[in-house]
């Protein structure tokens, strides 16, 4: 998710989507007027990298982790999905902020905990299976460049698995999840961008020439 970070650059202001209050997004994230506008300008320069339609398509997010608008990976792919709430294979500018707002540092832990359960839950059954999970590390170590034997990767998924399914039925439930996170904080350090919390620091034109108050 860093990649994003370099896209907060611009400093011109631009209309919102009529269907996309302000108002009503501040005070369904932690994200203030002020800060919802900025992240308009970062969503209009993502959703114009390849078809200028006010929509993000999965090769423009694709694009923005990893600048390279080819490259499959099941990790961008679950995070665009988990966007996309619509399904409908893009992501609107609400959708983006709503999703991006579980990484912001006033976020509570528990949205995070919940964001990441739904990462892993690949086939969305409730549960995360073992084949799941080690999808998933795979996916994670491909995106990170990292390269582990099969045997140091099935020893990840057979200790997390160990540590995580309590009742012991071979696969991990939201409380188990809950419970296994909670023990290993810093499987949460990736779920939170310190950037997100200084939007109006990067535009400080959204600060001086807004029109919209600021209500938070």
């Amino acid at each position: 998710m860093d990649a994003f970070k370099g896209c907060f650059c611009s400093t011109k202001t631009s209309k919102l989507p009529r269907d996309e209050d302000p108002i009503i997004l501040a005070s369904e994230t932690p994200f203030t007027v002020n800060e919802i506008e900025a992240l308009h300008d970062l969503f209009k320069k993502l959703s114009s990298t390849i078809v200028d339609d006010d929509l993000i398509h999965k090769e423009e997010f694709q694009l923005a982790l990893f600048s390279n608008s080819s490259k499959q990976n099941l990790f961008s792919d679950r995070v665009f999905d988990l966007f996309d709430a619509k399904h409908n294979g893009v992501i609107k500018f609400g959708e983006f902020v709503r999703s991006l707002s579980v990484f912001h540092p006033n976020a509570s832990e528990e949205d995070k905990i919940t964001f990441a359960f739904r990462l892993y839950d690949l086939r969305q059954t409730g549960y995360i299976e073992r084949v799941e999970l080690k999808e998933m590390v795979l996916a994670i170590l491909s995106e990170l460049d990292s390269i582990l034997t099969d045997d140091a990767v099935d020893s990840i998924v057979d200790k997390t698995m160990i540590e995580a399914d309590l009742n012991g039925d071979g696969r991990i439930d939201p409380e188990e999840w809950k419970d296994f996170v909670t023990k290993n904080p810093s499987l949460l350090k990736n779920m939170t961008l310190p950037y997100l919390k200084e939007l109006t620091l990067a535009f400080p034109s959204f600060v001086l020439n807004t029109e919209v108050p600021d209500y938070k």
